[in-house]
């Protein structure tokens, strides 16, 4: 179906969001047109010429491409939830919205759904978090996500992690941020124990306020963040919770 759209509309883009649907779909409809794909992109663009510039990181996040696609069309490309700002809301502006009608035939389905099985455990929703909590390599073992769990419990936020953390097994992948993880963009984004390599920073660099905690003044992290504690976190993390509660209990 949306194959047959595309070629009778003939659209110079097809974006696709990255979500799981979209990453199963996007690749299949790239196939079946034969044109190109650039997954999650993190930043799109459209020059003079009417090429749609696609960015995203590339070589495990060491180096950020822009790629284009000059001889097949539609330009297509997936993009990560909530990985760019959105403009402001222009009234003069109006899109048309067109609805393609569609009956599914019982004999076209290949798979069916047997049975739904909700899931028991609390789900992890960084996309949706204002404020997030991660731990990285400097936490230096499991048990250090106990004590961010406190802070982000007094702040009401979810609990994030570096590759590094989630490839020691400290905390499941569905905590990861990072181009090999989530994108996110909470209101407040508290770093600890990260260095801040790009692989990392790709996935949260554009939180509205970014306070980062390590011991290494010179840490990467640094050039990102809003406001940097130079300390232990073992140390920072009990004071700043010591101070929300207080704070919460007008004692400050």
């Amino acid at each position: 179906m949306v194959c047959m759209q595309i070629r009778e509309s003939k659209p110079e883009i097809f974006l696709v969001g990255a979500t799981n649907l979209g990453r199963d779909l996007a690749p299949k409809v790239g196939r079946r047109l034969g044109t190109g794909l650039t997954a999650d992109c993190t930043g799109l663009d459209i020059d003079d010429e009417g090429m749609l510039l696609q960015t995203r990181p590339a070589f495990g996040g060491n180096i950020i491409a822009t790629i284009v696609t000059p001889n097949h069309r539609p330009q297509m490309a997936t993009v990560r939830p909530r990985v760019m700002v959105s403009l402001p809301r222009n009234e003069g502006r109006r899109g048309e919205v067109v609805k393609i009608p569609y009956k599914l035939d019982t004999m076209d389905l290949r798979v069916k759904v047997l049975d739904i099985v909700k899931e028991i455990k609390r789900g992890v929703n960084l996309e949706e978090a204002d404020v997030i909590v991660a731990g990285g390599r400097g936490l230096g073992s499991a048990e250090g996500f106990k004590v961010l769990e406190r802070l982000a419990g007094v702040l009401g936020g979810e609990i994030g992690a570096s590759r590094d953390a989630v490839d020691a097994g400290w905390i499941s992948h569905a905590h990861q941020i990072g181009q090999t993880g989530k994108t996110v963009r909470p209101k407040l984004y508290i770093a600890c124990g990260i260095s801040g390599t790009v692989q990392h920073t790709a996935g949260m660099k554009e939180s509205d306020m970014i306070v980062a905690i390590n011991t290494d003044p010179a840490a990467p992290i640094f050039e990102i963040a809003d406001y940097g504690i130079v300390a232990d976190l073992y140390q920072a993390v009990p004071a700043l919770i010591s101070a929300i509660e207080s704070y919460k209990n007008g004692n400050l």
